[in-house]
């Protein structure tokens, strides 16, 4: 006689809801426990007078992975998801120079050599040995890497020369244009980590390639629409996804996660816990004082966390001649990347990304105007944490700097609707550990099998998965950890002998419509 195990998952963010959905879908018994009244993390959606954003993550890229992920538990993404390419990947702005990107590389070549002469050919050169360095990497971003003996297998030895983990993503860049701001176009992607590409590890290179390689997309109703799917297929496998239902603590016994406490005095039992959390303060918070060895809270305290944000949500009255994604750049871009990663302090010249879903989605607005996200990096609370004081004149410079650009010219008198997200706003009422919104920082003494592991060191039958784990922060590799975490958990109730139920048929669960 088999029986379904069960597997409880702390958080219904996109690492989360992706572990979910593959454990429900190999027949484990999943209950997904979430704090908020809404899944998706730092990933959902906000909704308020008519309009409705992405809260957080606003770029896809490798929609390929997703479809895996969906295929793997006998659905399709495209069912749920309707993804629409974007072309131009993102417009970037250096005062009055304007560079749309596409990954249609005879075309980004020409745009490249007209607005930077002579660097065409390292445009080229970028593409086809980044192309190299990442089916080198790729593999190490699918397994997990969580001891010194890992290196030694084959694919870590062939791709360790090849990882540049030496070099910074500055250096990398430098390498193949003789132009800054061509150098910023190929390395802001650095802060999708939180981090100076000056400090970087040149690994990290891959993100741009990535994005010119295999595009950018856009869910309609935004990148949200992606957790909601996730979480229709758990329910459909017999799945509970339990939202406004906090857990307090792990349960443990004899070292092995049994189950969780809910803040509501709830016990549920369980043969494995799933952690999604953000890492650093579900170890600051889910454990008994005492019970971990490793991640005390003074071993939290000293990591190196990522930057933060401070974000606008807009309802604008009216179209936005915007493209979807725009990033205006700092006149000083090297001054205010130190300023927000090392200094630690507030930038009087920064650089900020609107985000204009509008322009191709009209699910997200009322018929005639906007939903504008506007997002601007600032440091985590370690280097700024007066939010409370100085957050309305900080809109008020965020504005400002917006409607220099022509297309903004008015933008605060075309506001309809509004809300703000700041550092403080992070950490005290989204649970994210010093409002580090990019998590741990991805420093070489914290990255692959430095970072914390898929199956969390302190405790058996518990895991994680998340941007505080490896591979890293980013949907893709966040959507990869819970890939590896499910699988080792897998092979571990195989090792202990466990006879799993079978698990549900495409025949026996109704597709999503």
């Amino acid at each position: 006689m088999t029986s379904k195990r069960k597997a409880i998952v702390i958080g219904a963010g996109p690492g989360g809801l992706a572990s979910a959905m593959l454990l429900a879908g190999e027949g484990y018994d999943v209950a997904v426990y979430e704090k908020q009244p809404y899944i998706g993390g730092r990933t959902s959606r906000l909704e308020f007078e008519g309009y409705a954003f992405d809260r957080g993550a606003t770029f896809l890229m490798m929609p390929q992975l997703l479809e895996e992920l969906f295929e793997s538990v006998g659905r399709s993404l495209h069912q749920y998801v309707d993804l629409v390419e974007l072309d131009p990947l993102y417009q970037l702005r250096f005062g009055e120079t304007r560079m749309d990107a596409t990954r249609n590389r005879e075309v980004m070549k020409e745009r490249i050599e007209e607005l930077f002469p002579g660097n065409g050919e390292g445009y080229v050169r970028f593409m086809k040995e980044e192309k190299l360095k990442f089916d080198a990497i790729a593999p190490l971003l699918k397994r997990p890497i969580s001891r010194i003996t890992d290196y030694i297998r084959t694919d870590v030895v062939k791709a360790l020369p090849k990882l540049n983990a030496f070099d910074t993503v500055y250096g990398r860049l430098s390498k193949y244009y003789n132009d800054e701001r061509l150098k910023y176009a190929f390395t802001f992607q650095a802060k999708y980590l939180g981090m100076s590409p000056w400090e970087c590890p040149g690994t990290f290179s891959i993100l741009s390639y990535l994005e010119h390689e295999y595009g950018l997309f856009h869910p309609i109703g935004g990148v949200n629409a992606v957790c909601e799917a996730m979480a229709a297929v758990v329910q459909e496998y017999g799945g509970t996804v339990n939202t406004s239902t906090g857990v307090k603590k792990v349960l443990s016994q004899h070292g092995r996660a049994n189950g969780v406490l809910l803040e509501n005095g709830e016990k549920i039992e369980a043969d494995h816990v799933v952690i999604n959390a953000d890492f650093a303060t579900a170890a600051s918070k889910l454990f008994e004082d005492g019970q971990l060895k490793k991640y005390t809270p003074e071993y939290i305290s000293s990591r190196k966390y990522s930057c933060s944000t401070f974000m606008l949500y807009l309802g604008i009255d009216g179209a936005v001649d915007l493209p979807h994604h725009t990033v205006v750049f700092s006149e000083d871009y090297p001054k205010n990347v130190d300023e927000i990663t090392r200094q630690g302090v507030l930038s009087a010249d920064p650089s900020i990304y609107v985000h204009n879903p509008s322009a191709l989605d009209p699910t997200l607005a009322p018929a005639g105007q906007s939903a504008l996200y506007v997002l601007m990096p600032v440091p985590n609370l370690a280097g700024v944490s007066n939010w409370e004081d100085i957050q309305q004149e900080i809109r008020s410079s965020v504005l400002s700097r917006l409607e220099q650009e022509p297309e903004l010219a008015g933008l605060s008198s075309r506001i309809r609707a509004e809300k703000m997200i700041t550092p403080l706003d992070w950490q005290e009422q989204y649970h994210v550990y010093r409002g580090a919104t990019f998590n741990l920082a991805h420093s070489l003494d914290q990255m692959m099998h430095r970072r914390p592991h898929n199956r969390f060191e302190e405790l058996e039958h518990c895991w994680l998965v998340g941007g505080g784990t490896h591979p890293g922060s980013g949907l893709p590799t966040i959507w990869e950890s819970a890939r590896i975490s499910v699988k080792l958990l897998m092979e571990q109730d195989v090792r202990e002998g466990v006879k799993m139920a079978p698990r549900y048929s495409a025949q026996e669960v109704p597709v999503w419509k």
